[in-house]
């Protein structure tokens, strides 16, 4: 080989060399079960777009839409999405075979949490409030009040949750039809329009602070917000793995306090079949680009990396640990 040709070659070979991607960076082509189209979870699935495109180059997240945290547990166990969102609370139920599983999943390893901001908000109506002398949830029961009140969907997460803390004051029910109230299941599109109509005294639902939902009852309606004592608070956050809230004073109009709730999160999951290497990736990337899901809405502007690791009811996957412990985040 004479000496053009060798240096030909030695650059050929630098350049493949050059351009060959370390596995780290290896790309990744995710199916994320997300929920209903246009929601925050729609959002938040373009954010980890973004995030891993970031982090590893030709990578992408395609979003599925799903039935909500339910089913996105059922799909990623069984391998038909490699990640997906799930409400904290429904991540606790799915571990332990709760309804609706028929048997504990135990095959699902976390990702991240994303938020742990949406709280759990009684919404009455203030003549109510007034006539009754109600401003928290022990006062309902104590006073036994013929509340008419609508929780979530059987099913939702939300409702499930304002019902067992309904229980764990003594407000199931059956105690609600005593006092002479009643419980209404209606969707979450349903629920303000009940309140507004004059149909129910109480509106229950996992919201964001502030959010339009309650501001548009605002608008029209004197409300407050009650409180919710704190037995429940502690058997409640325990019982769904959540955590418990406090809503700023003066958040909205006849306010003047701050309100004692539990609120519910948001975990990104994975199978503990994703491979190390594919779930370092994809937390790392999150990791180095969690300005990405910063931005998706202003619900998610308080995203943190440390609260990437906060605990949930199953364990972190072992490429999510060694990404963490990578940043000095865990140990």
């Amino acid at each position: 080989m004479n000496y053009s040709r060798k240096i030909a070659s030695a650059v050929a070979m630098a350049c493949l060399l050059g351009t060959q991607v370390p596995a780290s960076a290896q790309s990744l082509n995710l199916t994320l079960a997300g929920a209903s189209p246009g929601g925050l979870w729609t959002l938040m699935g373009a954010g980890l777009d973004a995030a891993l495109k970031k982090g590893a180059p030709g990578s992408s997240v395609t979003y599925q839409t799903t039935g909500g945290g339910f089913a996105n547990a059922a799909m990623v166990s069984q391998g038909r999405a490699e990640i997906g969102l799930i409400h904290d609370a429904e991540l606790a139920i799915a571990v332990a075979g709760g309804e609706p599983f028929q048997q504990p999943i135990e095959n699902l390893r976390t990702i991240g949490y994303l938020y742990d901001w949406a709280p759990m908000q009684f919404v009455v109506n203030k003549s109510f409030s007034d006539e009754y002398g109600i401003t928290s949830l022990a006062d309902l029961v104590e006073k036994e009040a013929p509340v008419r009140i609508t929780i979530n969907r059987a099913g939702n997460i939300t409702g499930q949750v304002a019902s067992a803390m309904m229980a764990a004051a003594g407000a199931d029910d059956e105690a609600i039809a005593a006092w002479g109230g009643s419980v209404v299941q209606a969707g979450s599109s349903e629920q303000s329009g009940l309140l507004l109509n004059g149909r129910v005294d109480v509106y229950t639902n996992g919201v964001f602070v502030g959010h339009s939902s309650i501001r548009e009852i605002e608008n029209s309606l004197d409300i407050k917000i009650l409180d919710i004592p704190e037995d429940v608070r502690k058997s409640v956050a325990e019982e769904f793995s959540i955590g418990e809230f406090t809503i700023p004073a003066e958040t909205y109009e006849n306010q003047p306090e701050a309100i004692e709730t539990v609120a519910l999160g948001a975990v990104l999951v994975a199978s503990e079949d994703m491979s190390e290497e594919d779930a370092y990736t994809l937390t790392k990337a999150i990791l180095e680009n969690v300005a990405e899901i910063q931005t998706v809405h202003p619900a998610m502007a308080d995203l943190t990396t440390e609260l990437l690791v906060r605990e949930t009811a199953v364990p972190f996957h072992e490429g999510a640990l060694r990404a963490y412990r990578e940043a000095g985040l865990m140990q």
